[in-house]
């Protein structure tokens, strides 16, 4: 247990200075190459922090245990919106970009009843990872088409980018990814030893222990954001992140380990999951229409949620 906790003190190491060269690779990258702060944060850094939570819930399926891919999934939607994003907004207030309202958010309300309407038997089997797969096709066909627009050195940074080429960012980009991926990994299995060791069921170690060490690069990568300014980064970054969760890491334990779930995973856990990403959902339409900010108040609102939802299932755990 003492090397688990040497682990975990290494891997946090590890996140911080990942996303730091994460989020620097790819703003510049995203100055470089014209492409939207926002675009970057849909698709390569969503994608980059939600790879711990991807190959985490394939080999948790691929070793028969469903419900620990299913509540990684969950409990990194939860997390992601509740903790990272609430931190986030507490450090500053963010500003949603109306681009995200009008077509992001949407997709994430979307994906987000779509996936409940699946668990509703509480089954989750071949068929339903293959509508993931195909709804997962689908959206990456439409945001790909999108055109990207022209972006000002003000939004991505400013002059501290200039100083990057493509492939220094690119080297960045990779390195900070790798640090993210292993470090995160490294946390989750000296954790899940430790949870192991005490006795807690694997489903609850998918919504807190793996859950949580997953999370933390988008934990990392979005308060680094907010610090440099990018808050187009950080928003996207979550809601493209909640998107993958659902549709590239549950297809894994319909297709390999397909079966009943608990059904405190879809009434409690998922739950959860739709409310704060229908909050999320109204902060940000208010943030657009009215010209506000995701605020600090907001903040403590997620931050809120997410420890009344730990709280409950702590207390039936404990029953």
């Amino acid at each position: 247990m003492f090397l688990d906790a040497i682990i975990i003190v290494l891997g946090f190491i590890g996140l911080i200075w990942g996303a730091d060269k994460f989020v620097f690779g790819a703003s510049a990258l995203a100055r470089s190459l014209g492409v939207s702060p926002l675009m970057i944060g849909l698709t390569i850094v969503a994608f980059g922090t939600s790879a711990p939570e991807i190959f985490s819930s394939a080999i948790s399926a691929l070793n028969d245990k469903p419900e620990l891919a299913i509540g990684n999934a969950l409990g990194s939607n939860l997390f992601n919106i509740g903790v990272a994003l609430g931190i986030a907004a507490l450090i500053s207030p963010l500003k949603p970009p109306e681009s995200l309202v009008k077509k992001e958010i949407p997709a994430l309300i979307l994906v987000t009843v779509v996936t409940g309407a699946l668990l509703f038997d509480l089954f989750l089997g071949v068929f339903d990872a293959t509508l993931l797969i195909l709804i997962t096709i689908f959206f990456g066909y439409k945001l790909f088409r999108k055109k990207s627009r022209t972006i000002s050195a003000s939004e991505t940074g400013g002059e501290s980018l200039i100083k990057a080429n493509n492939i220094q960012a690119a080297a960045y980009l990779i390195l900070g990814l790798a640090l993210l991926v292993l470090s995160a990994q490294a946390l989750v299995a000296a954790a899940t030893s430790i949870a192991e060791s005490l006795g807690v069921s694997t489903a609850i170690i998918g919504l807190t222990v793996v859950a949580l060490g997953t999370s933390l690069p988008e934990l990392a990568a979005s308060i680094t954001c907010v610090l440099k300014g990018h808050h187009d980064l950080a928003i996207g970054n979550i809601v493209g992140s909640n998107i993958l969760n659902l549709l590239a890491v549950l297809p894994f334990p319909g297709l390999f380990s397909p079966g009943l779930i608990e059904p405190a995973l879809l009434y409690r856990d998922f739950i959860g999951v739709l409310l704060l990403t229908l909050l999320l959902a109204y902060f940000c339409y208010s943030g657009v229409k009215k010209g506000k900010m995701i605020s600090r108040l907001n903040g403590v609102a997620f931050l809120s949620i997410y420890c009344g939802w730990f709280a409950v299932m702590l207390y039936q755990v404990n029953m």
